[in-house]
């Protein structure tokens, strides 16, 4: 599919500078501007099948991304404006992902077992239905002495790892999980659709509707949370590469999110690579365009720290997305709540630096007890993790087996 040609971009830049050097009045100026940027950049030959409208991996140049954002930013000049415009991207991530209206919500029949105790948490293995015999499965945090009041964080993982070692089971999950808990949080760590336990089910991740279910499956964590008791004023996510765009997804289409932490992943020329994260037609349709800084920007004003680094397409951010999404938080009067972490010498990943970063933020938002996790010098301390093997986290087993009734395959799913 042809995207809107460079040169067609610049004569839409040309055209608004014209009208403002003539100073035409603002309502003509916004009719342009609704003309020129707003309306659909498609032809009229252009096929209006969803898979027409997917913008997936590197799908603009840095430069375009650039060019896209300014666009975008004649749109709108004022906090109603922009509300106006969140409206319209919200509604095209879930009709994008079919998921309006909501199915039905259904009893969650959770299950937590084999309660683990370590120092200063502990760990239970645990699911929930996110749809009649759909289980989501992961592992549940809580702190060693559980507060009357607790805050709440959700887990997703990324793309990486290796059999036995991947998503929730990597150490640097278990890491981050652990460590929160330890500040008092309860966090839930949770199994992609087509990874872990749901993997050995026979869900698939490639799937053209990987990203639907996989949102879903979020949005119900949510409801977990809370039915665990959690304040349902401190309900956080953080995820790292397609854990972080799970976390933008759920924070923008979710209100119940009270603090976003996306690591790696926000960026305005890459969409994910992945069918969970771009595989829908989320970002484009007959009447809106839109990119993954915007999607993210939907978390205003609620507290949002990006974390980002100089070794994948989060490079940019410092100088690009960052400021994009600042000037939003700064209609709010809210810029105190958007904070960027950028680790210009490190890699794509969840390191250390990077979970050092989200601890302290989380602590100040969700008052936390960061002082749980630190040594005599100030610095974090994750020593004295107990990391577990597979075989301990897993919820379903001979001993315990799954349901007679358990969905296991994507296409078997009833919406």
């Amino acid at each position: 599919m042809e995207k809107y040609p460079l040169s067609e971009k610049k004569s839409v830049s040309t055209a608004l500078n014209d009208c403002t050097v003539f100073a035409i009045g603002s309502v003509m100026k916004a009719a342009v501007v609704s003309l020129l940027i707003l309306n659909p950049v498609y032809s009229q030959q252009e096929t209006k099948s969803p898979q027409s409208f997917l913008c997936q991996g590197n799908y603009q140049t840095e430069q375009e991304a650039v060019e896209q954002l300014q666009r975008f930013r004649l749109s709108y000049s004022n906090v109603h404006q922009w509300q106006e415009r969140a409206d319209r991207i919200r509604r095209g991530i879930l009709e994008g992902a079919e998921l309006t209206p909501f199915p039905e919500k259904h009893p969650l029949n959770s299950i937590i077992r084999e309660k683990r105790t370590y120092d200063g948490y502990t760990v239970e293995n645990a699911a929930f239905e996110s749809l009649p015999g759909v289980f989501v499965t992961g592992s549940l945090y809580r702190p060693a002495k559980m507060p009357e009041k607790f805050a709440a964080i959700l887990s997703p993982h990324g793309h990486w790892g290796k059999p036995g070692d991947y998503g929730r089971f990597r150490p640097d999950v278990q890491n981050r999980c652990a460590t929160l808990a330890r500040m008092g949080a309860v966090v839930f760590a949770y199994d992609m659709v087509g990874y872990g336990e749901m993997a050995d089910v026979g869900w698939q991740h490639k799937h053209k509707k990987t990203l639907k279910l996989q949102l879903w499956n979020s949005i119900r964590a949510v409801d977990f949370l809370l039915s665990l008791g959690a304040d349902s004023n401190r309900i956080a996510v953080t995820g790292a590469s397609g854990g972080g765009t799970q976390s933008f997804l759920l924070t923008a289409v979710d209100p119940r999110i009270a603090v976003s932490v996306p690591v790696v992943m926000v960026s305005a020329h890459f969409f994910g690579g992945c069918d969970c994260e771009s595989g829908m037609p989320i970002h484009r349709s007959l009447d809106h365009e839109t990119s993954n800084v915007e999607i993210a920007a939907l978390a205003a004003p609620r507290p949002m720290l990006l974390v980002s680094d100089g070794g994948d397409w989060t490079k940019n951010t410092p100088n690009v997305e960052f400021p994009y999404i600042r000037d939003i938080y700064r209609l709010f009067g809210k810029e105190d709540m958007l904070e960027n972490v950028h680790l210009a010498n490190e890699r794509h990943d969840y390191g250390l630096n990077k979970r050092i970063a989200a601890y302290h933020f989380l602590a100040k938002h969700l008052d936390l007890s960061i002082e749980r996790v630190l040594k005599e010098d100030d610095s974090i301390d994750e020593s004295g993790i107990t990391i577990e093997p597979r075989e301990q986290m897993q919820v379903f087993s001979e001993k315990n087996p799954l349901p007679a009734y358990t969905v296991k395959s994507n296409d078997a799913v009833k919406w």
